[in-house]
């Protein structure tokens, strides 16, 4: 779990904030994510897309949040293991009942495939 004294990237706290709002059986996408951050960071001559600047970073966070055991990646509604490459569409939960994080024993990448 994560130490006291470290404090979550704003984008972090966007995932978990808006996790929270969703409630113990909603979800989110990192596209909601990228889009509630960017309008925070929007100026008046951002483009309408400013959110698609945020999404890599989005998916880093969801990865990092998930390693910690805060949040659940799902996929196909079902749990992965955030070591392991994710391909395809994923959704962000709170981890819970039937929201069992899997095993977190194999190393991976930071890439997202």
């Amino acid at each position: 779990m994560q130490d006291e004294s470290q404090k979550d990237d704003p984008l972090a706290e966007m995932i978990l904030a808006l996790l929270e709002e969703a409630g113990p059986e909603g979800s989110i996408s990192p596209d909601d994510a990228a889009r509630a951050y960017a309008e925070i960071k929007r100026r008046k001559k951002d483009p309408p897309d400013l959110w698609r600047r945020y999404i890599q970073a989005a998916n880093q966070q969801a990865l990092h949040l998930a390693r910690q055991e805060r949040i659940v990646i799902l996929r196909r509604g079902e749990p992965v293991n955030p070591n392991k490459p994710i391909k395809g569409l994923i959704r962000l939960a709170q981890p819970g009942p039937g929201r069992v994080v899997p095993p977190l024993e194999d190393a991976g990448d930071d890439d997202w495939d």
